[in-house]
């Protein structure tokens, strides 16, 4: 067909010199599909190129602590992302004796491999005629198709996995795959497209009728919902401090952070200080109190806003099994509070 000729064309001519595209290795494609989930190329890269180097094989990666994991991972975000990973790398070490999984299929067993990784590793792996389909692809087909389906919707899925398949050359459908996922990052942006230069601009239907900025549909919105966190750092008599593990599930699940005291709203001193002196560190002889101000930030996650503020706490005592500060830059944190330890803004 045109379509795929001319795209393949178009990606041999344009394509990123990308390593996991060198190679067919599974673990190698899965670490990197597992990083570029709502990740940038550009900032998955560097993890890409550590974990490789750390964990070169599933077996490096399954006989690893979970912090060793975190602490690599920190900064990439979606931190569940790397404990499946983790996970996932423990079973098919032990229970697959190495092996991953040879087909699409046998894939979405894995832990954290939905229809999209699965299919690019069987793709690029296996060479299995399976499309993949990203928000790249969605937005590709539906305005060169003019396609006005609700790609929030699961039928959706379908109706865009049906199409790609039709598409797809069957006896090379890894290069299709690369190939309209690029075009989608490269030339298909999702703004201000330069369609002047594009190889489908006297075909695209969204282009003719005006309808690229309206394309592909998407009516699901995400509810945000504002968080306000005052991290709490303690300094004893030794310069030492603490820190307590996430364990909650949620955000951050078995990250570090200083001791939190959540509230409704931005709080002043007054709150905090009575907060710290009635309840959460009644225990100690509080000598000061002071807002790290210029370390005040508002982090944004995909559905969360948090506006954390950070407080320095000085104590009289010493702390039981305190942290000093080159300790505390060998736990995994979450990177607002990585960034916040960086800087010794703990001194305020």
């Amino acid at each position: 067909m045109d379509f795929h000729n001319k795209l393949i064309k178009w990606y041999l001519q344009n394509k990123r010199d990308l390593p996991w595209r060198k190679t067919t290795n599974p673990y190698e494609i899965w670490l990197s599909e597992i990083m570029l989930q709502q990740t940038r190329v550009a900032q998955g890269m560097p993890y890409f190129f550590a974990f490789t180097k750390e964990f070169p094989t599933v077996f490096d990666l399954a006989n690893a602590s979970e912090e060793q994991v975190l602490k690599l991972w920190q900064g990439l975000g979606y931190y569940s992302r790397a404990r499946n990973l983790h996970q996932t790398a423990k079973y098919i070490a032990a229970d697959l004796k190495g092996a991953f999984p040879q087909s699409f299929q046998e894939l979405l067993n894995l832990k954290g491999v939905g229809e999209y990784t699965a299919a690019a590793i069987a793709s690029f792996s296996y060479n299995e005629a399976v499309p993949v389909v990203d928000g790249n692809v969605f937005r590709v087909l539906s305005r060169y198709f003019d396609l006005e389906s609700d790609i929030a919707l699961p039928a959706t899925k379908k109706e865009f996995t049906k199409l790609a398949y039709e598409l797809m050359p069957k006896d090379n459908p890894a290069i299709f795959n690369q190939a309209i996922m690029e075009f989608g990052a490269l030339q298909c942006v999702p703004k201000n497209p330069n369609c002047m230069i594009c190889v489908f601009n006297d075909s695209c239907l969204a282009l003719q009728k005006k309808k690229v900025d309206a394309l592909p549909v998407k009516s699901k919105k995400v509810k945000v919902t504002n968080r306000f966190f005052n991290y709490l750092i303690l300094e004893d008599a030794l310069g030492n401090t603490s820190i307590q593990k996430r364990t909650a599930k949620g955000i951050w699940h078995n990250l570090y952070e200083f001791p939190l005291l959540e509230t409704s709203e931005i709080v002043d001193f007054n709150y905090v200080s009575k907060a710290v002196s009635d309840n959460m560190f009644s225990s100690y002889t509080i000598l000061g109190i002071e807002e790290c101000s210029e370390a005040t930030v508002i982090h944004k996650l995909s559905h969360q806003h948090l506006h954390i503020q950070f407080w320095k706490i000085k104590i009289k005592e010493v702390i039981e099994n305190g942290i000093n500060p080159q300790q505390l830059k060998t736990f995994p944190f979450p990177i607002v509070i990585y960034n916040f330890i960086e800087k010794q803004e703990i001194i305020c």
